[in-house]
């Protein structure tokens, strides 16, 4: 009977365990204000110097919906400190062991592998924004990617077409359209308020005046692979003033301002001229180019271009500024996001009707809009191909200062039909093994 006694009690006692109800975390029901991970967005970041971190994790660690599970760079200092970040910053908000731990990488292949990651943030440097975004395409992943997207414009036309034919979500990554006073003067203008449009004018500003002192070759850092971090780009000798956020200055890797900046303020010059999906249709323009320096970008230029509907855009070396001119006023503004002026301060005060155009945007900001275009499938409101169109508008602005000429340019079939030397430039040679149409 004892032995009976013991043995059903032990049987009541696992029925008790059975029915009693699991203790769950409440990550994973979603409750007290947190998203279940079923309605996550787990995301992979590739890159992670300045804005890398302060423009792209520290905004998406805000973001209830969304989850970083894995960090890449080829620059282990830089990926360990993200991960820590994040990681850091998740157990403040959520408890240790709500979420899991963040993994890094050297190689951005080995984020595209995972079949749990659905979307990256590629924050390189210029050089290498094209081929990882391409390669996460292929992959299913969507893609969010700093500007400016291309070094070359027959780069930028690889991964335009890519994200159309792979049909993933694309952001530009550019604030800009987001901030209510470029928004406000964009919509300004395409609602007529400046009568039609004469010119426009984009300021930019010049490449500092920097002496780089640490230009010598030396050591390659332990952690650092830098003969992965040139990629595409010619094999040169390692030294700091070549790498990380100097690179800019440096025609291999990137084209200065008027790439960087250009970026930003050519696009919504594209925007307010509703001329985002094309481009123009002549371009001249003269530059300023140190010679035996390794900064070798314009640090000054002064670019015109016409467009087929007789709008003239200038772009020059200056404080930044943006302005359109109509034949009934002008708007801008002087500064980056600086307050509206206007030839009229009536212009400023001007209601947009319910039947007018009224520009899409998301107030906040690039990295919101994203994550809701990828659960929605809508076009973010800088998709590919407007981030392309602006940044060949740089692009052959720079060629047209190589060559001291004016050159014609087809938009359509984005080549020069004037000019077969020009044609030339709108792609460079790529070292192995990081060619662009062996990957495609």
């Amino acid at each position: 009977m004892s032995t009976r006694r013991v043995w059903l009690k032990q049987v009541a006692m696992a029925c008790a365990g059975m029915m009693a109800p699991a203790i769950v975390p409440v990550s994973v029901l979603g409750g007290d204000g947190m998203v279940p991970p079923s309605e996550r967005i787990t995301l992979g970041i590739i890159g992670t110097g300045d804005h890398g971190v302060n423009r792209n994790i520290r905004r998406f660690l805000t973001e209830a919906d969304c989850q970083i599970v894995a960090v890449c760079d080829v620059d282990r200092s830089r990926r360990i400190n993200a991960k820590q970040l994040i990681e850091e910053r998740y157990e403040a908000a959520h408890g240790k062991g709500t979420y899991t731990s963040v993994a890094d990488y050297n190689d951005f292949r080995d984020v595209l592998a995972r079949d749990d990651i659905d979307a990256v943030m590629v924050a390189t440097p210029d050089h290498w924004h094209v081929l990882p975004s391409v390669l996460a395409a292929r992959a299913g992943k969507d893609v969010m990617c700093e500007k400016p997207l291309s070094l070359t414009v027959e780069e930028g036309r690889i991964l335009s077409d890519t994200m159309r034919q792979t049909n993933r979500v694309f952001m530009t990554a550019t604030e800009n359209r987001s901030h209510p006073n470029y928004h406000r003067m964009c919509e300004l203008v395409r609602n007529g308020r400046i009568g039609k449009v004469k010119m426009i004018q984009v300021g930019l500003p010049g490449a500092p005046s920097i002496t780089p002192t640490s230009r010598d070759p030396q050591p390659i850092p332990e952690g650092f692979d830098y003969d992965f971090w040139l990629g595409q780009c010619p094999e040169k000798p390692y030294c700091p003033a070549r790498c990380h956020w100097n690179f800019r200055w440096i025609l291999d890797y990137s084209g200065g301002q008027l790439t960087d900046w250009g970026a930003h303020m050519i696009d919504l010059a594209q925007w307010g001229n509703d001329t985002e999906y094309t481009g123009p249709v002549e371009v001249e323009g003269r530059g300023e180019f140190k010679k035996d320096t390794l900064y070798d970008v314009a640090h000054a230029f002064h670019i015109n271009y016409k467009y087929a509907n007789g709008v003239e855009l200038l772009v020059e070396s200056k404080n930044p500024y943006l302005r359109f001119i109509g034949d009934a006023g002008w708007i801008g503004n002087d500064g980056w996001c600086g307050e509206l002026q206007a030839s009229n301060p009536a212009i400023l005060r001007e209601e947009i009707g319910e039947e007018e155009t009224h520009l899409y945007t998301c107030p906040e900001g690039e990295q919101r809009n994203f994550l809701d275009c990828v659960k929605s499938r809508k076009l973010t409101y800088a998709p590919v191909e407007v981030g392309h169109r602006t940044i060949s508008i740089a692009h052959i602005g720079h060629i047209a200062m190589q060559l001291q000429r004016k050159l014609a340019w087809d938009s359509a079939r984005e080549r020069f039909s004037n000019d077969e030397a020009a044609n030339w430039l709108l792609s460079r040679p790529q070292r192995e093994p990081w060619i662009l149409h062996r990957f495609i």
